[in-house]
């Protein structure tokens, strides 16, 4: 019998949990940077959620080898490069919706990269996709009159660096127990950015009690119980099955930004942010429609 099939509905139940978390993430974290430096902000936030997981992972971190250490801690290196692009293109966004959108790219890139460096055969379905997720940007492009804005640059940074680390996390961390290694991954994030910030911002920190407020919800929602319910997650379904799901954080950030922030979009917005989903579900189709088969009573 297909996994998928023997793949229990709860999983799908947390998987939608973990979208909704990811994306109230977005709210969270840009209402924090109101009154904290970006690094500073994602280096404090992936440390102190590091150090809450630390306390369920201790037992299995003691005993994991030197070795597998060092390549957790590798994967930790380009996971912080790629939440640095990701919380500098947050902080110069002023439309968190599309910024969610190019993000999102990240999944559409994996195989490309795979290609690229490791020589893999990416299906056909990569090859439809990448021109229609190309002309999703450009209309995102064009709406802010024929110029690429610097939070775009960033988002699509951070996406080719995201394509890269789950291209890594596949080949070097296989068969490592899940939760240690979030552990040291979140741990390793939240060490080199924080030291990052002590070296290099300037920024006036205003730790308000509101400030306050929203950094503790990203730590302990969108970070600490997001990655714990993630891991929970994925290790009762197949990954390809988890990510078609995982595509729905972009929409319920459009959907959160919209009602907190009251962001509205433009048609060539809307344009370009559908291209982009549709490219997505172009590139996922076989396992989206297997996600349809399971969902639709027969």
């Amino acid at each position: 019998m297909n996994t998928l099939k023997r793949a229990p509905w709860q999983a799908d139940a947390l998987l939608l949990l973990v979208t909704l978390l990811a994306a109230g993430g977005w709210i969270f974290s840009k209402e924090a940077l109101a009154g904290m430096p970006p690094l500073l902000f994602i280096g404090t936030r992936f440390l102190l959620a590091g150090l809450m997981l630390t306390l369920f992972a201790w037992p299995a971190l003691r005993r994991m080898p030197a070795r597998r250490i060092r390549r957790g801690a590798f994967v930790g290196l380009l996971f912080s490069a790629a939440i640095a692009f990701w919380v500098l293109g947050l902080e110069h966004s002023t439309h968190l919706g599309e910024s969610a959108f190019i993000h999102s790219l990240g999944i559409l890139l994996v195989p490309i990269v795979a290609r690229l460096l490791f020589g893999d055969r990416p299906p056909r379905t990569t090859w439809v996709a990448l021109p229609v997720a190309l002309i999703g940007f450009v209309f995102l492009s064009l709406n802010a009159g024929f110029s690429v804005e610097a939070s775009q640059l960033f988002m699509v940074c951070s996406a080719l660096c995201f394509a890269l680390l789950i291209n890594v996390n596949t080949r070097v961390v296989r068969n490592l127990p899940p939760l240690p290694f979030a552990t040291l991954q979140l741990l390793v994030v939240g060490g080199v950015l924080t030291l990052l910030s002590l070296l290099t911002e300037r920024e006036t920190l205003n730790l308000s009690p509101t400030i306050l407020g929203w950094f503790l919800a990203s730590v302990l929602f969108a970070s600490s119980l997001r990655f714990y319910v993630q891991i929970k997650a994925q290790s009762m379904t197949t990954p390809s099955h988890a990510a078609v799901i995982l595509m729905l954080e972009a929409v319920w950030t459009a959907l959160l930004a919209g009602w907190w922030f009251s962001e509205t979009m433009t048609l060539l917005q809307l344009m370009g942010c559908g291209l982009i989903f549709t490219a997505l579900l172009i590139n996922r189709w076989y396992w989206v429609r297997q996600v349809l088969l399971r969902w639709i009573p027969h």
